[in-house]
């Protein structure tokens, strides 16, 4: 459970309570293309996603880049270069032994030289078809993207970035979150209106952050944990909760403590049908949605829309 906090300065953001519950693009459209890939976020937005999510993890030097782990093996071809063979490490993470390559032991230039791969082959083998194909993007150029897209589409593109094992990083000299901030301002993401919005399970970096920005905090809850919404709300603008805890009643007890309500993550190879599983979600009253699949989101969104005009 997620321990109640003093009340922090937690400014406004009645963007996040639109009459059109976003759809969130997790790590870009990756139900189509290998994950946080360039190619995978252009394409969310393409497909009509409101914002993209990138998982943000540090390398050697301090550049912030999007994996979902800072260790690569499923996620690039590291494996195949003899030349970063003496760079393979076996770590504790989260509580357990984990062997591979780590991000944390790369230069920018070294991860450069890598390509991204599909995370799911057995799951998505279309996907595979696109391994090889890009390199693994930068927060800056995130953001760039984010500022093309928004101009090429003619809509406001949000970014959604999740701060990743903060806690482990500063314990090895590398803390993430000024460096954060920093990408954020001088891409211009940082201030009023929800251009970005930043996300953790871990509360303390968002205690942390919400005294240092005014960029709408989230703060992420896993199934089998209990929200303390009124403790969240001391410092986040956003509850983000797995699928299986979202209901009628935790929405409403979010609403009225001022938290937007964001579910994650639907993946269409996961439901029976994902229109269904949409439009419960959106009858359920949440704000947004994360989804692997943002154009079958986007699809039953305008459907659900459709109703709630023709009923009223």
């Amino acid at each position: 459970m997620i321990a109640p906090v003093t009340e922090l300065h937690r400014p406004s953001h009645p963007e996040l309570h639109a009459p059109d519950p976003q759809v969130i693009g997790h790590r870009g459209a990756s139900g189509h293309r290998p994950e946080h890939t360039l190619a995978a976020y252009r394409l969310a937005v393409r497909m009509g996603a409101d914002a993209i999510e990138p998982d943000l993890v540090p390398t050697r030097d301090g550049v912030l880049v999007a994996r979902h782990e800072h260790e690569i093996s499923r996620t690039t071809d590291v494996a195949d270069h003899p030349e970063l063979a003496d760079r393979r490490r076996t770590k504790v993470v989260d509580g357990r032994e984990v062997t591979g390559w780590f991000t944390e032991d790369l230069t920018l230039a070294e991860l450069r030289t890598l390509r991204a791969v599909e995370r799911h082959p057995a799951m998505r083998p279309d996907n595979t078809r696109y391994d090889g194909l890009w390199a693994v993007p930068t927060l800056d150029e995130i953001c760039a993207l984010v500022h093309h897209e928004s101009r090429r589409s003619g809509r406001r593109v949000r970014l959604c970035a999740e701060v990743k094992d903060a806690a482990y990083f500063a314990s090895i000299g590398l803390p993430v979150e000024a460096t954060l901030l920093e990408v954020l301002a001088r891409h211009r993401l940082d201030g009023p209106g929800g251009r970005s919005q930043l996300q953790s399970f871990d509360a303390d970096v968002l205690r942390g952050l919400a005294g240092r920005t005014d960029v709408p905090l989230v703060q992420l809850v896993d199934a089998g944990e209990r929200p303390d919404v009124a403790g969240v709300a001391a410092y986040a603008s956003v509850l983000g909760v797995h699928l299986d805890l979202v209901t009628p009643d935790l929405v409403a007890e979010a609403h009225a403590a001022g938290l937007a309500v964001h579910a994650w993550t639907l993946r269409a190879e996961l439901v029976a049908d994902p229109y269904a599983a949409v439009r419960d979600l959106l009858d359920a009253g949440v704000d947004g949605l994360f989804t692997d699949q943002p154009d079958v989101a986007v699809a039953a969104r305008a459907a659900w829309l459709a109703v709630q005009e023709r009923t009223g």
